[in-house]
């Protein structure tokens, strides 16, 4: 199954937009393909203000966002991966979603050279299910 963050990141996005608040992302600047100016992070992380009066071409989709933002003036154009995402909240009154950390999607392709799935178990059969008891988190 799909991740559903980008689907929430964008609708969190409207939402915030429309109740005429400014809506932040907090980013992993340490997650791979992720493009910021270099300089403006700390500890790992940038908050970033993309409102619409505060970002050109901003596109949101399944894989990342990027937009073009302004840094001491000067024009970046930055790339997020959408797992790379780890809040987006209204900056007015903090109402957003903080997302837990995506473990990476598995590679369910066989390896060519050993001929089959990795991990030496049969294929077939019913699809494993996680266990344990699925959470949710309450965000005020």
């Amino acid at each position: 199954m799909n991740s559903s963050r980008p689907y929430l990141v964008r609708a969190l996005y409207e939402w915030i937009v429309d109740n005429n608040c400014t809506p932040h992302l907090l980013v992993n600047t340490e997650h791979a393909d992720v493009r910021v100016p270099s300089g403006y992070a700390s500890d790992g992380q940038i908050v970033l203000n993309v409102s619409p009066t505060a970002v050109r071409h901003l596109h949101m989709d399944n894989e990342a966002v990027s937009f073009e933002g302004r840094f001491g003036g000067i024009a970046h154009n930055l790339y997020i991966p959408s797992a790379a995402v780890m809040a987006i909240y209204a900056r007015e009154n903090g109402q957003g979603m903080v997302f837990d950390l995506e473990p990476p999607i598995p590679d369910d392709d066989p390896d060519p050279e050993d001929g089959g799935p990795s991990g030496g178990e049969p294929s077939g059969g019913e699809p494993s299910r996680p266990t344990g008891r699925p959470s949710l988190k309450v965000v005020k």
